[in-house]
């Protein structure tokens, strides 16, 4: 899905302090509030994606993931935008207390978690079948050296904000409803920064990359989640990192299909050793088995391998391979092979007219022995 840039969005340049960007989201909330616009579902899209431009561009640490690395890298960073308007006046109670003068009754203390990060895997089917142990990059922010975390250019001041006071919290509200609120200036700091550090832009954060070790349980499909505790962001408040999730894709395989637990795969085999029946050697994701063919086997007849599926990943019964026989008819032959197919054709109305079985034509039910 296309993905509108931030700053087009809420109409400012890439060097907008955190003012403008505040003054232009204002106008756009107020304009397309739900409140104003009752029912249009138009302005209610416009509200939560200003409100999502303005969520990135006011968060320092948001911003610089965006401007380095675009929508892209927020998803990797763990960042998955507004699904409901709700989502929109929890993150801003503070705002929305400022710019309307009421609180939205939601979100009164602030986490001191680290946020997590999200990120994907690619392994093969027999990875999954089997487990793997592996490595995995994941982007996140660290300590900027140039300026060991201040967010301040070294040799610089660091002042008291003048709006709190250094509280970090304003009130707002009349002599009869007063409220706390995360003051507006400083995002709950209590400090301005006076010249913001080259490296960090004033955040006291860098994008850095970790590799950390993995080891993925067997029995994982598409979709699974795995959590690594404390490998997420780490805190601005002191509290413990966020955590780390990944989300596993498991690549198609060529000869293998998987339906829960069980694989699928289908085998020729030719027409003499369906009516003769044979034995054939097959490969699963743990060996090469063989596979008792007996005769009169038709089109489409499927057998089942006991406990050479997938293994469960709760540690239940172990899925079976199913192998479905087709019979590839050659579009090609020697002129014996039509003498002898002849002859056998001539044999069989012989039989037929002697009392025989009659020819009844391939049936494509499926058989599972």
């Amino acid at each position: 899905m296309f993905m509108r840039d931030y700053y087009e969005i809420l109409d400012v340049g890439k060097g907008a302090d955190q003012e403008e960007i505040k003054k232009a989201y204002r106008k756009l909330a107020l304009q397309y509030h739900p409140d104003r616009n009752p029912g249009n579902k138009k302005a209610e899209e416009k509200f939560k994606e200003a409100s999502e431009a303005y969520e990135i561009l006011s968060n320092g640490e948001k911003r610089v993931i965006y401007d380095r690395f675009g929508h892209e890298g927020l998803k990797s960073s763990g960042y998955r935008g507004f699904g409901q308007s709700s989502d929109i006046f929890s993150a801003f109670s503070d705002i929305f207390e400022d710019f309307f003068g009421f609180s939205s009754g939601r979100g009164a203390g602030r986490s001191t978690v680290g946020e997590n990060i999200q990120i994907s895997l690619k392994i093969t089917l027999e990875e999954a079948a089997k487990g793997t142990a592996t490595e995995v990059e994941i982007p996140r922010l660290d300590i900027c050296v140039h300026c060991e975390g201040q967010g301040a250019e070294p040799g610089t001041k660091i002042i008291s904000c003048r709006t709190c006071g250094g509280r970090g919290q304003v009130i707002q509200g009349n002599s009869f409803f007063r409220v706390n609120s995360t003051c507006p200036h400083c995002y709950g700091k209590g400090e301005h920064i006076t010249s913001p550090c080259k490296s960090c832009r004033g955040i006291g954060k860098v994008q850095v990359s970790k590799k950390i070790s993995l080891k993925v349980p067997p029995g994982v499909d598409s979709g699974s989640k795995l959590r690594v505790a404390g490998e997420g962001e780490k805190s601005d408040h002191g509290g413990p990192p966020g955590d780390l999730f990944i989300y596993i894709e498991v690549e198609d395989n060529p000869f293998f299909s998987r339906e829960g637990n069980d694989l699928i795969c289908r085998i020729p085999i030719s027409v003499v050793q369906a009516i003769l029946g044979t034995e054939i050697k097959v490969p699963t994701l743990w060996e090469e088995v063989t596979l008792h063919i007996p005769s009169g086997t038709q089109y489409g007849n499927v057998f089942r391998l006991k406990g050479k599926g997938i293994p469960d990943l709760r540690g239940r019964k172990q899925g079976d391979q199913l192998v479905e026989v087709y019979i590839p008819i050659p579009q090609k032959i020697s002129p014996e092979q039509e003498h002898l197919l002849k002859e056998f054709e001539k044999l069989s109305k012989e039989k037929d007219a002697d009392g025989g079985r009659k020819f009844s034509g391939f049936r494509f039910k499926q058989h599972v022995h």
